[in-house]
């Protein structure tokens, strides 16, 4: 049916896989099976699924790996990762990498269900939240756009509205310039930290038509964004 929410499932191990896409079907989702990570790649870039349950321990590529992956595009798809590790610095790693949750093998069937039914409705409210007021600028983060008042709109990069999303949820308060070098460009080092200082200066530029609006450098520490 077509109001059924796809969900892509990466799996190898393929009598798992198969009792998780049963039941997940049995509550009305789509369940794309996938056998490793290159597949699963491949299907999420073909089918556009609205949820992510990932493997860690897959042949081809790992679930860590794919999730890196996905994220360099993609911020918002939820991410559940399914892994036999119970080291914490595993599960530390996966809500790094930008997962959003984690169940450990072997885990309750129901458990996975209300979980996926709690990340797509904060998902869901989410997406409302995401037309943000700047003072007289409205920014429509989803559609990259930025606008002024009535004035036409202008198309924000993707790295431009990532950046300037984060400086707006945090605006007022000093956003770590280490951490959203590491979220956004995926290092903090030199030649990530000059990029980030260009993209911040496009921003300014574009924030310009209101000097109620200011991108401040916070010596040593980051950026505010004051409004």
């Amino acid at each position: 049916m077509s109001d059924k929410i796809t969900i892509l499932l990466a799996e190898d191990e393929p009598a798992l896989g198969q009792i998780i896409q049963e039941s997940l079907e049995t509550r009305n989702f789509k369940v794309l099976l996938c056998e490793n990570g290159e597949i699963a790649l491949k299907t999420y870039q073909e089918q556009n699924p609205k949820l992510l349950v990932l493997d860690v321990m897959m042949p081809k590529k790992d679930g860590f790996t794919l999730a890196k992956e996905i994220r360099e595009t993609d911020e918002s798809i939820p991410i559940i990762f399914l892994t036999a590790k119970s080291q914490t610095q595993d599960v530390v790693e996966g809500f790094h990498i930008g997962g959003n949750d984690y169940l450990k093998k072997p885990f309750s069937i129901e458990e996975l269900i209300v979980r996926i039914h709690n990340l797509l409705q904060r998902t869901e409210t989410q997406k409302t939240s995401e037309i943000i007021t700047i003072s007289d600028y409205t920014f429509d983060f989803p559609k990259q756009m930025l606008q002024y008042k009535q004035d036409e709109q202008k198309q924000l990069t993707h790295r431009e509205a990532h950046l300037l999303f984060h400086l707006a949820k945090n605006r007022n308060q000093v956003l770590d310039r280490s951490l959203i070098l590491t979220k956004l460009w995926g290092n903090d080092d030199f030649f990530s930290g000059r990029s980030m200082d260009v993209f911040i200066t496009k921003l300014r530029k574009k924030l310009n038509l209101d000097k109620t609006v200011q991108i401040i450098n916070v010596r040593g520490f980051g950026y505010k964004l004051i409004c």
